[in-house]
């Protein structure tokens, strides 16, 4: 083989025998081409293509057929498909056209790797023409005297190429230039014609691939004569009610042809047309008459014509032209019907009467008015009541009977047949049976069962449902002999309420009715739920039904879908009347969400979510927990204020002490110069005899301490003790008496009391009363000038208050001798005691108050207390006795008792700036 440079140098040397010029000046010869030259081919037909190398080019290398690469449009043909027939031929068949495009091209392949284009041809596929068919011809008439003929045929099928059509025709002895079409394929059109001679006509179809010719078509041109239609059309009408009159011209003359004509026409409003019989106009004329039109009824008129022999084409229709009969009376009564309203009063009718107004071909012109005539049957000696009305209503007001209600329409011609109605007193005939209603293209049909009586007509009555205006009756009579009707105007998605009444000869049926819809839809909305009480474990949900105007038809069920947030939904269907429904077996404490939906027979409708929480505690939980809390509580409470009203003292005693009022006492109304004041009316009755049991007074001087043995101070020393231990409970009310003259008191110490005052005295004073024959003693007062506080058991008397028969003991006060010296210490101590026994009454200036009481019953620490005072008191007494013999002097000589033995008292223990009461 050449080395790869050998290959580019031929591959140059080609280019160049392509390209170079010769010497002559053109082109020199390439290295090849493709026999046949540019092919027009038959669809689906064999195909065999040469490509020829020129032995020029082969001198310059080794370069042959089986080099040659075929391709389509820049596709290469598959190999199977070559043929090498000699080392500079080449061929490529191809079996079917059909994939068969342009260009088709011959390349060799140089060195294996350049390509090198070496010829190329375009190749044509199509099909020879078919044979045209259907070949026709009209002669359109122009004008008058003008005429064109138009002949027309079938092309047959796509050829894809380039095809022609020629229109040829010829007389017997003469042959026509072609007519040639111009933009289309299938038409041509002569100007040039001549009538009463046979002309042939043909088709001729032409392209590369063949030709055809149609039949042949003899025929004389004015045979095939398409006239113009008559002009100056007129209608009138005629003399009677039922005919018009139609006059209009020829536009052909009658030399060339005679013409027959056709005529229809119809009512205005209505499409459809009716013709008048051809026979009627056969025959040339220029006018004809129509009869057996509807009085008073406006018409349209249209007229076309062609060859009497009806050899050709009828001309096109005439514009329309109207006309309008004259009118004549009313051919029938108007339809009549009643609504009666007896909820006035029960022995009168209001009569509501209505008819329908005339159909324009029954009504023959225009109504005037209509004469409404009514008679009792139930008197014959009755007037007839006669009312002229020019609306299709009128109301009368009736006694409840049997009445005849005729009705007739009048126009300007004359009155219409009277139109019967018969108002029975009850409505005592046989209904219908079995009413039943069925959509039927766009309409409502209702169907019923006849009665077994004879019955003259039917009424029916319907109205559109609406839950917002009345129902308006619509109604239409049907004759007796039919069980059924179709309602027109209806609407779909519409609820309408239908009754139908049978008439008969001496009465009326009973109206049976139904409700019926056209077409049915889903409901527009769903039902909105409520809950109207939610308990624990139940809910009670309620709804209102739908609008008629919302359901699109009739309701089967109701759906409740509920469900917790993160539960599975519960279905549960209700019956349509339905508006309440109670929900069990809910989870307490839980929130739901529940939605209703409405089903008709076409779909169903979902309502808004509505979400509701359950109770936590069921009906009567709660009662059962609060009340007996309650209960126990105001037991508790009721318990508590008993206790307290039975402890009030104690309770009194320690949130509210009593604190003493010194300006309260009865110590400040005394006097140091007057008595006290009593209510007796006379010493006798102040101090009856043997009032005073005992009265001894001891003074002890500060000095004379040294003088007793320490026995006979025990008793202070527990005073003393005593004392320090209820100093922390002062009354308070400050360092002396507010009717006592100031003194120094007793020191705590011993040392102390005798250096600071040892002329200080502290008195005491026994007073024992004895009731005169076991009466109650009186109470007697005396002054002290103690420099001691107030007992607080005179202050509190009533804490001590016990039963109704016994009084709290009452402690003694002291008494100090006012009318003696202070100075005079040294005199003995029974001797000063002596003076007082023997005192008058005059001498005293206060008494200490002091009630003697039965009652025995003392806290045990008073009583202790008590017995250690009379115990300290004793010592001294005995003190102050030593070797004398004391006996006072008594009134009475029974021995006294525990209760009427002298009380002694110590002596309180006084302080500078403050008083501590025992």
């Amino acid at each position: 083989m050449f080395s790869r440079w050998n290959w580019v140098a031929c591959g140059f040397y080609l280019v160049l025998n392509i390209c170079s010029p010769d010497a002559s000046g053109g082109l020199v010869q390439s290295c090849g081409h493709i026999i046949p030259e540019s092919p027009v081919l038959a669809l689906g037909s064999n195909f065999t293509a040469l490509c020829i190398l020129n032995e020029t080019c082969l001198d310059f290398g080794n370069i042959y057929a089986n080099q040659i690469i075929w391709k389509i449009k820049n596709r290469v043909v598959p190999k199977e498909q070559y043929r090498e027939i000699n080392r500079t031929v080449s061929s490529v068949t191809f079996n079917d056209t059909s994939s068969l495009a342009t260009p088709l091209t011959c390349n060799i392949l140089a060195d294996g790797q350049i390509e090198q284009n070496i010829y190329g041809i375009t190749v044509t596929v199509g099909l020879a023409p078919e044979k045209p068919k259907n070949l026709s011809c009209i002669v359109h008439q122009m004008s008058r005297f003008t005429y064109v003929m138009n002949c027309t045929w079938n092309p047959g099928r796509h050829t894809f190429l380039d095809t022609e059509f020629r229109l040829k025709y010829s007389w017997p002895e003469e042959v026509f230039p072609d007519c040639i079409p111009k933009g289309v394929n299938n038409s041509c059109t002569i100007n040039d014609i001549q009538f009463f001679v046979n002309t042939e006509i043909w088709v001729e179809a032409a392209n590369a691939l063949g030709k055809a010719e149609s039949d042949r078509l003899v025929v004389d041109p004015v045979d095939i004569v398409k006239p113009l239609s008559p002009q100056n059309v007129s209608v009138s009408s005629g003399i009677l009610p039922t005919v018009l009159k139609l006059s209009w011209e020829n536009r052909i003359s009658h030399a060339v042809m005679l013409l027959k004509f056709n005529i229809r026409y119809r009512i205005i409003g209505e499409t459809s047309w009716m013709e008048v019989p051809s026979e009627d106009t056969a025959s040339p004329r220029t006018s004809f008459s129509v009869q057996g039109l509807r009085p008073y009824t406006g018409y349209a008129f249209s007229i076309r014509c062609m060859k009497e022999d009806g050899v050709g084409y009828w001309s096109d229709w005439t514009e329309e032209k109207t006309g309008i009969t004259t009118e004549d009376k009313p051919s029938k009564g108007p339809p009549i019907w009643r609504i009666i309203d007896a909820s006035h009063s029960p022995a009168s009718w209001t009569v509501h009467l209505m008819w329908k107004a005339l159909k324009p071909f029954e009504a023959n012109g225009v109504i005037l008015q209509y004469e409404v005539t009514v008679r009792d049957k139930s008197s014959l000696s009755s007037p007839l009541k006669k009312y002229n009305v020019t609306s299709t209503n009128h109301t009368l007001q009736l006694p409840k009977g049997t009445y005849e209600v005729t009705v007739v329409a009048r126009n300007s011609v004359g009155a219409s047949p009277p139109s019967v109605l018969l108002i029975p007193a009850s409505n005592s005939e046989a209904p219908v049976k079995n009413l039943r209603t069925l959509p039927k293209h766009d309409k409502l049909w209702v169907g019923w069962t006849a009665p077994n009586s004879y019955v003259l007509k039917y009424v029916i009555e319907w109205c559109l449902v609406s839950s917002s205006s009345d129902c308006i009756i619509e109604w239409q009579i049907a004759l007796g002999d039919v069980q059924g009707v179709d309602l027109k105007g209806i609407k779909p998605f519409k609820c309408y309420l239908i009754t139908v009444y049978p008439l008969y000869a001496d009465g009326q049926g009973s109206g049976q009715s139904v409700k019926a819809y056209l077409k049915q839809d889903r409901p527009s909305k769903g039902p909105t739920v409520q809950t109207k009480k939610v308990g624990k474990a139940e809910a009670v949900l309620t709804w209102n039904h739908l609008t008629v105007e919302e359901q699109n038809g009739f309701i089967r069920n109701y759906t409740i879908l509920y469900k917790t947030i993160d539960g599975n939904e519960t279905v549960v269907t209700v019956d349509p009347s339905k508006t309440e429904y109670t929900l069990s077996s809910l989870t307490s404490d839980t929130l739901y969400t529940v939605r209703m939906m409405a089903s008709t027979d076409n779909g169903s409708r979902t309502g808004p979510d509505f979400t509701f929480t359950t109770q936590k505690f069921g009906k009567g939980e709660i009662e059962a927990i609060v009340v007996p809390v309650c209960l126990a509580f105001l037991l508790i409470v009721l318990l508590g204020v008993l206790f307290c009203f039975n402890k009030r003292d104690l309770i009194k005693k320690h949130i509210w002490p009593i604190v003493p009022d010194p300006s309260k006492s009865n110590i400040a109304q005394w006097s140091p110069q007057v008595p006290a004041k009593h209510n007796f009316n006379s010493k006798d009755q102040m101090y009856p005899e043997g009032s005073f049991t005992d009265v001894s007074v001891v003074e002890i001087e500060a000095d004379d301490k040294k003088s007793f043995s320490e026995q006979d101070l025990k008793p202070f020393d527990l005073l003393k003790k005593e004392k320090s231990t209820s100093e922390g409970h002062s009354s308070g009310i400050g360092g002396s008496s507010c009717m006592s003259s100031p003194r120094q008191s007793v020191s705590d110490s011993d040392e102390g009391e005798t250096t600071q005052n040892t002329s200080s005295t502290v008195q005491y004073s026994t007073v024992v009363l004895n009731g005169y024959r076991d009466q109650t003693p009186v109470q007697v007062f005396s002054r002290s000038e103690s420099t001691q506080p107030l007992l607080d058991s005179e202050e509190r008397s009533e804490d001590h208050a016990g039963g109704a028969d016994s009084t709290a003991q009452r402690q003694q006060y002291f008494r100090q001798n006012g009318g003696q010296d202070e100075n005079n210490t040294d005199r003995p101590c029974f001797e000063r005691a002596k003076q007082i026994t023997h005192a008058n009454e005059g001498d005293f200036v206060g008494f200490v108050q002091l009630q003697v009481s039965g009652q025995s019953s003392q806290p045990l620490g008073l009583g202790m207390e008590k017995n250690t005072q009379e115990a300290a008191l004793s010592n001294v007494l005995q003190t102050c006795t030593q070797g004398q013999t004391v006996r006072p002097e008594t009134v009475e000589e029974n021995p006294l008792s525990v209760d009427d033995m002298p009380k002694s008292y110590l002596p309180q223990t006084v302080r500078q700036g403050g008083y501590m009461p025992q």
